[in-house]
């Protein structure tokens, strides 16, 4: 037996008690899928320059023959030579006898060659070691030598010692691409892709880029640990807490919806991932949906989380609370329990913020009611299965958002929405009814508009009648009619439908203007001007409403100076003045005051500004110190007091009024 005969046998004997030791190790693996199943030194690039380093495991001197790929040249049992790359990039090798293909160091499998590997440097083929028997280390090529190919499909090189777990997929030729160079030997059949052999080229564990995400959500960097998330996922897709942790990423970026998706997606890879649905049993609070938390925080054998569970109680009584207040139309209490649910965590719930929608359109806030649907948040999240008051919660929502948009005037919209809420939940009667209405009333404003375009102003004010017995505080329409009522020279009538269009759209600029016009007919220059001054500041640029204005005000000063009013507050001394003063036409106010009074003097110099304000008003002003006989008759036992008489009769009493009391007390006694 020749000399290297007897060195290969010993390693032969060590790879027998080292597959035993191996097989151990995997058995224990099998019980912690979460866990990397073995240590990996990062060597870097597969194909970066082999520096000319002798490797640690080649101190001692093998000396082996040369062999081709078909056997030993001696006739006897070939030898397959086993590559082994040290730290620095070297590839060594020792000879091990074999008669047969066989699993060489775990990580380093190669096809069935039994000869040396040939590594082309670009120019030439070299042998991985040096073909004299008596070498004492293996030769490097040269450092400038790039490689087109490595016998290491992985990249890496593991411990010593340390398991893997064995394939059986036949190998092949990489064909060539990115960083993985041309002719890599890699495992077919496993549904490698470039990014999974980028990934496995540097050496990238799904266990290591996990954890380098948890470092980076721990910092706060939610969009590096995404990315590492996302990186771990590609490797092992089928991992659960992966999924989970992915989840926590999205939500710290505020993309619950996603997040919601992939908790989903943990939970079906593993039904008991107690963690994942705790998590999605958050994120379900989070978007107002108490059924689905419940279901997730309460499932089978799993105790849930006590403050968790406080917030789901907390959300399902305020949600109740909000159901009995809307089906008795206590408006108020549905907007100050749906802010309190948004408070107590519901901060993402769409359907929420629809509600409070709703009850600020029923309490004529209209542009209130717009700018929270406005704030809404945007969700891919499915909630098909989630309600709220007995409709699906996305079709709750395009329901209200429907009904705003028609009391904005956009019909066509509301219309598009409503039906697209009646096909997400075809048999609630509340979405057939409101769509109903909704088609009913843009048809009735369409024919009221082609009329009123022809010039068939009863007619068209008809048909907007017809709108208003399905929607009857759709202020478009009544706008609508009062414009047709100054067409027709009905301006008391025209006065009227802005009068009903106002309250319930405070801020309608077009009724505004319509009823400005209309006073101007009427002759009642007073309130056009405060119609016209209101819109002008709404309007600081529109010069058609500066002029109104001006044309206004200039018909009112000829008014007062025709009439006599001297814009000054009158003093009434004896009782016969009192009486006489209290007969006059249209509306008088009588300010019984006391010099020595301190609220009286703080609220005479507003009573001056009111007179020349209101000029069509008469204001007189009794001091009950001079005048005791006076301030007996009229029972006067405070001050400041005012009384308010029209055409003769006494219409209203104030004690200390507040200034805008005061003042809307008198202008609605001038409508």
């Amino acid at each position: 037996m020749s000399h290297s005969r007897r060195l290969s046998l010993e390693p032969a004997i060590d790879s027998t008690s080292r597959r035993f030791r191996d097989s151990l190790t995997l058995q224990r693996h099998d019980d912690d899928v979460n866990k990397p199943d073995f240590r990996e030194l990062d060597l870097g690039s597969p194909v970066s320059t082999l520096t000319p380093r002798v490797s640690s495991s080649s101190a001692a001197a093998t000396p082996t023959s040369s062999s081709g790929s078909s056997g030993s040249v001696s006739g006897k049992p070939s030898v397959t030579s086993q590559m082994v790359k040290s730290h620095s990039g070297e590839i060594s090798r020792s000879a091990m006898p074999t008669t047969t293909t066989r699993n060489l160091k775990p990580g380093h499998r190669r096809s069935s060659s039994t000869g040396t590997p040939l590594i082309f440097s670009g120019s030439s083929f070299y042998s991985g070691a040096s073909q004299s028997s008596g070498a004492t280390s293996a030769v490097s090529p040269s450092p400038t030598v790039l490689p087109a190919g490595n016998i290491c499909p992985s990249g890496r090189i593991l411990k010593t010692g340390m398991a893997t777990r064995s394939s059986t997929r036949a190998e092949t030729l990489w064909t060539g691409t990115g960083n993985y160079g041309h002719g890599n030997v890699v495992k077919s059949g496993g549904g490698s892709t470039g990014k999974t052999n980028h990934a496995v080229a540097n050496g990238e564990s799904s266990e290591e880029l996990k954890r380098l995400g948890n470092d980076m959500y721990r910092r706060g960097s939610f969009s590096e640990a995404l990315s590492f998330y996302d990186r771990a996922i590609s490797l092992s897709p089928e991992n659960a807490s992966y999924r989970s942790n992915r989840a926590a990423a999205l939500t710290a970026l505020r993309r619950l919806g996603e997040a919601v998706k992939e908790c989903l997606e943990a939970v079906r890879l593993d039904p008991s991932y107690s963690r994942a649905h705790q998590r999605l049993a958050s994120l379900y609070l989070r978007l107002g949906e108490a059924e689905n938390a419940r279901r997730h925080l309460c499932f089978s054998g799993q105790c849930p989380d006590q403050a968790d569970l406080q917030r789901l109680q907390t959300l399902e009584k305020h949600l109740r609370r909000c159901w009995e207040a809307r089906k008795i139309g206590d408006w108020r209490t549905a907007v100050k329990e749906t802010d309190a649910a948004i408070a107590n965590g519901a901060d993402s719930s769409p359907q929420l913020v629809a509600c409070k929608a709703e009850a600020l359109l029923r309490l004529n806030q209209i542009e209130e009611s717009e700018f929270c649907l406005s704030c809404i948040p945007r969700l891919d999240h499915d909630q098909s299965q989630a309600k709220l008051f007995g409709m699906v919660a996305e079709a709750y929502v395009l329901c209200i958002q429907a009904q705003v948009d028609m009391a904005l005037g956009r019909f066509e919209n509301g219309v598009v929405k409503a039906e697209r809420a009646s096909m997400l939940d075809q048999t609630n009667p509340e979405l057939v009814s409101v769509l109903n209405n909704v088609k009913m009333v843009a048809k009735a404003r369409s024919r009221g508009n082609e009329l009123f375009s022809s010039g068939r102003y009863s007619e068209a004010s008809v048909a907007y009648g017809d709108g208003l017995k399905y929607d009857g505080s759709n202020s478009v329409l009544y706008c609508n009619r009062a414009a047709c009522w100054y067409k027709l020279g009905l301006w008391e009538k025209s006065v009227e439908d802005c009068n009903h269009a106002l309250k319930i759209h405070s801020g309608y600029i077009k009724a505004l203007l319509r009823r400005a016009a209309s006073y101007g007919k009427l002759g009642r220059w007073e309130d056009a001007v405060r119609d016209y001054e209101f819109v002008r500041r709404e309007l600081p640029g529109d010069s058609e409403v500066a002029e109104s204005l001006e044309r206004a005000k200039t018909a009112l000063s000829q008014e007062s100076k025709s009439l006599g009013f001297n814009n000054e507050v009158e003093a009434v001394s004896s009782l016969d003045k009192f009486k006489n003063s209290v007969s006059l036409p249209g509306v008088s106010v009588f300010h019984f005051k006391s010099s020595s009074n301190r609220q009286c003097e703080e609220i005479s110099p507003y009573v001056n500004t009111l007179c020349l304000r209101y000029p069509l008003v008469h204001f007189f002003m009794v001091d009950v110190e001079e005048s005791l006989a006076l301030a007996k008759a009229e029972s006067i036992r405070k001050v400041p007091t005012f009384k308010m008489y029209k055409n003769g009769d006494k219409v209203k009493e104030m004690i200390c009024p507040s200034h805008q009391f005061l003042e809307d007390s008198i202008k609605h006694f001038l409508l």
